[in-house]
């Protein structure tokens, strides 16, 4: 399933034995805009600590209901590498965290999760990968921190990160949803992180491969827009660019 990331802000996270507080943001990395870490807002509850849950413990997004179903104890969580909340993430905790929790560091590979572009639940298949040595450096954003950043065409600017639509599979970030206000008012479209150039992360700034006037023309997008595989298939069709569907397909055909 498909859903912004503002639209989950307030989602409860239940817990095996209860709930564990509410989504509050997402860290991302900016290699393969894959959903790392879910920041909970805890309450009252581990106030003064950054709880972070990674995806490898989301059962799934229930939208309907509103919540995101988490399959740890609060005992367990209450256990791990905890975060003073004025601190970043960094890659000792990370380590310290994975180990605490025994899943394969999702950096050790090539792909969106370590050896493999989806999230391998199998913990037989798991313990072959979850000791290799780093493979890539990573550096965790905020959804946060990075909305509002400005989106430049090849030929001009466009408008402002708004907002990020996530998968709850893959937990990957599929689309960026632009703002167009300042150009083309009352118009935002999605950007796939395929298409994406280069950050300024000093600037706030993301430049996109793609021109003015194939966004103005792409297919319309709205807050109340299902996005189906059809949409998807006629969004990317526009851009001339393959599915990311189409890429993972392959690339789990012949791990499997």
């Amino acid at each position: 399933m498909l859903i912004r990331t503002k639209e989950t802000n307030g989602f409860k996270l239940k817990g095996k034995d209860g709930e564990i507080g509410k989504v509050k943001e997402f860290y991302f990395d900016d290699v393969h805009w894959a959903i790392r870490y879910v920041v909970v807002d805890t309450g009252n509850w581990l106030m003064d600590k950054q709880v972070l849950i990674s995806p490898y413990a989301l059962v799934g997004i229930d939208k309907e209901n509103k919540h995101i179903d988490v399959n740890l104890t609060k005992k367990q969580i209450e256990d791990s590498p905890l975060l003073s909340s004025d601190k970043p993430v960094s890659l000792q905790f990370e380590l310290d965290y994975y180990a605490y929790y025994g899943w394969p560091m999702y950096w050790s590979g090539r792909q969106m999760w370590g050896d493999y572009n989806y999230i391998m639940r199998d913990r037989k298949r798991q313990d072959g990968h979850a000791k290799e040595e780093k493979k890539w450096d990573h550096h965790l954003r905020s959804t946060r921190n990075v909305s509002g950043y400005r989106v430049q065409a090849t030929d001009g600017e466009i408008g402002h990160l708004d907002d990020f639509i996530i998968d709850d599979e893959a937990w990957a970030i599929r689309y960026l949803v632009v703002d167009t206000q300042n150009w083309w008012p009352g118009k935002k479209v999605l950007i796939s992180p395929q298409w994406i150039q280069h950050v300024s992360w000093s600037e706030s700034k993301v430049d996109v491969s793609v021109t003015r006037k194939s966004i103005e023309h792409s297919p319309e997008y709205t807050q109340k827009s299902l996005i189906t595989r059809d949409y998807e298939e006629k969004l990317h069709g526009h851009y001339n660019h393959k599915g990311y569907w189409v890429e993972e397909h392959e690339k789990k055909k012949i791990a499997d």
